[in-house]
């Protein structure tokens, strides 16, 4: 998480250079070249699954919109702001299906942080609130499509060539706005940090812990996101935001938690009735999985 919101703090010391679509550019270039690299993805390993192509395809579309409108909202409104109206997406897909009463308590309390951080003390311009929400909506259809994604293939094959076609997507709209600057040896630099500090890192990183911790643990570690942000934000870009809206940053987090703890109550309960048998907190043998529903950008 700090790779990410460092990254999304960093860049925009080159934006008068390069622009936000330039910079998104050259990251994605950067890290899918990096990403190739590590994981060394293979032809007939894709064509050996059906619709793995299109998966892949599907991904690095959402990716590509998905950066191009977070970076381009950092420039409108202050980075913790985004990253809390962006953090939506996912908090959507997990109270998705919800059946009971309760699994409203984390939706109304995310509905009272975005209109605290929304409505309390910094004008937040209307136009980088769209860009963030687009890309809340991007990075929440990104989830769903990586998740076939990595069932269908194993390692980090279908990210990296995922990643790369994100970059060739972009690379129109990035060359159109930054020209010559995308050569400008500065811009590279900055380019290649924001890289390696919000998708490479961040990517390898994920997977290591996730093959260490469970996955509701990790569901709630990813609600600091947007406190996160805001702090880079404020050490980095000098964003300040009014108590107001530092405390729905911190609303939006904790409803976070609320559905993780609650969706890992409610498999625990299902799995346990449809065994017939107790429940895995009930039962200390049984471990928890350890593949995540909550992915983090």
């Amino acid at each position: 998480m700090c790779g990410i919101q460092f990254g999304a703090a960093f860049a925009p010391q080159v934006y008068p250079q390069a622009g936000a679509a330039g910079v998104v550019f050259l990251r994605l270039l950067i890290a899918g070249v990096l990403l190739c690299l590590l994981w060394r993805p293979r032809r007939q390993a894709l064509d050996s699954v059906k619709g793995a192509w299109g998966t892949v395809i599907g991904a690095g579309a959402l990716r590509a919109a998905h950066h191009l409108a977070f970076y381009e909202a950092v420039k409108h409104i202050p980075l913790g702001a985004v990253a809390t109206i962006e953090f939506l997406g996912p908090f959507a897909i997990a109270l998705a299906g919800s059946r009971r009463v309760v699994d409203l308590l984390p939706a109304c309390l995310a509905a009272g942080g975005v209109l605290l951080l929304s409505g309390g003390g910094v004008p937040l311009d209307l136009g980088g609130l769209a860009l963030a929400a687009v890309a809340a909506c991007c990075w929440a259809g990104y989830i769903l499509v990586s998740s076939r994604m990595a069932r269908r293939l194993s390692g980090g094959q279908g990210l990296a060539l995922a990643v790369l076609w994100a970059a060739l997507l972009s690379a129109p709209y990035g060359i159109a706005h930054a020209g010559s600057a995308l050569l400008d040896p500065h811009v590279l630099w900055v380019a290649a940090v924001v890289a390696v500090a919000s998708s490479v890192l961040p990517y390898s990183l994920n997977l290591e812990a996730l093959r260490r911790i469970p996955p509701r643990v990790f569901g709630v570690l990813t609600s600091l996101e947007p406190a996160a942000g805001a702090l880079f934000g404020l050490l980095i870009l000098g964003q300040r935001l009014a108590w107001p809206q530092w405390l729905g940053i911190a609303t939006v987090a904790c409803a976070s938690a609320a559905a993780t703890f609650l969706g890992a109550g409610k498999r625990r309960t299902s799995q346990g009735s449809a065994k017939g048998g107790p429940t895995p907190a009930e039962d200390p043998s049984r471990t928890e999985s350890r593949h995540s529903a909550v992915p983090v950008n």
